[in-house]
């Protein structure tokens, strides 16, 4: 029976390897089995489209227009964007436009206010 180290996220000991990386079940946090200490801080640094570091409620305007998926809309350049919250993935930011709703925007498209 192989050890495996515990889940750095919820201790969970139920972890399983997947090729290099190591996954929970419980949590679905995936992590290289040498940086499991390491990743308990859990700092992400987001960066805007010309380098300024962006944090949970921060203020931002879209620098492109950008259409909206599954609609006709389009958030037009300049539109302002307040109380961001930054998350994990692929689209870093979510936050909620007037107009338009929930939506979810990549950092390369926008720039700090």
């Amino acid at each position: 029976m192989s050890t495996l180290p515990p889940c750095p996220k919820c201790n969970s000991e139920y972890t399983y390897e997947d090729g290099e990386q190591l996954v929970c079940p419980e949590c679905a946090h995936e992590w290289k089995a040498g940086e499991a200490g390491a990743s308990d801080d859990d700092t992400r640094v987001i960066k805007d489209s010309v380098g300024n570091l962006l944090q949970d409620g921060d203020t931002i305007t879209v620098i492109k227009d950008l259409k909206v998926k599954g609609s006709s809309l389009v958030v037009k350049v300049g539109t302002k964007v307040k109380n961001i919250r930054l998350v994990d993935g692929d689209h870093d930011i979510d936050c909620k436009i007037d107009g338009i709703g929930a939506m979810k925007l990549k950092s390369e498209f926008v720039r700090k206010v």
